[in-house]
């Protein structure tokens, strides 16, 4: 818990606008049951994770390229180039970039019984807070 706390703090005293952005991706999600997918893989990776990235980078230059979500900013339908794409891969886009609430609510659940109590003393509130405020979202 002492090391998130120094990383937390670390981070408040920082210039809020030179802080790098962050992003979260699942290369490795897989639909067993689609038997289309190579490796029952929802995304093809190696170099079509290129297309991610470009999306990333167009976020961080500002592009109006995302929704909102429950989890934060998800491309919005067209923002990842598919062109090329291999057509199964194309089908997977919308389930892929869909949010998984219930799914959501039970890594929440997990988290707290199964994670935080590790820290005891040591968890620092604001990630307690943070997950409070994901799952108020989560709820709307």
């Amino acid at each position: 818990g002492d090391y998130f706390q120094h990383w937390i703090d670390v981070g408040a005293k920082a210039d809020q606008d030179k802080l790098p952005k962050i992003f979260y991706v699942n290369w490795f999600r897989k639909d067993e049951n689609n038997k289309d997918l190579p490796g029952g893989f929802m995304w093809p990776g190696y170099g079509d994770n290129s297309r991610v990235l470009a999306w990333i980078f167009d976020r961080c230059d500002g592009k109006d390229n995302y929704i909102d979500t429950p989890i934060g900013y998800m491309p919005k339908e067209g923002a990842i180039n598919t062109d090329g794409l291999a057509d199964y891969y194309k089908k997977t886009l919308p389930e892929i970039l869909k949010v998984d609430v219930e799914g959501w609510k039970k890594e929440i659940k997990d988290i707290r019984e199964n994670h935080y109590p590790k820290f005891g003393k040591h968890l620092p509130k604001e990630l307690s807070d943070c997950l409070d405020d994901l799952e108020k979202r989560l709820n709307a």
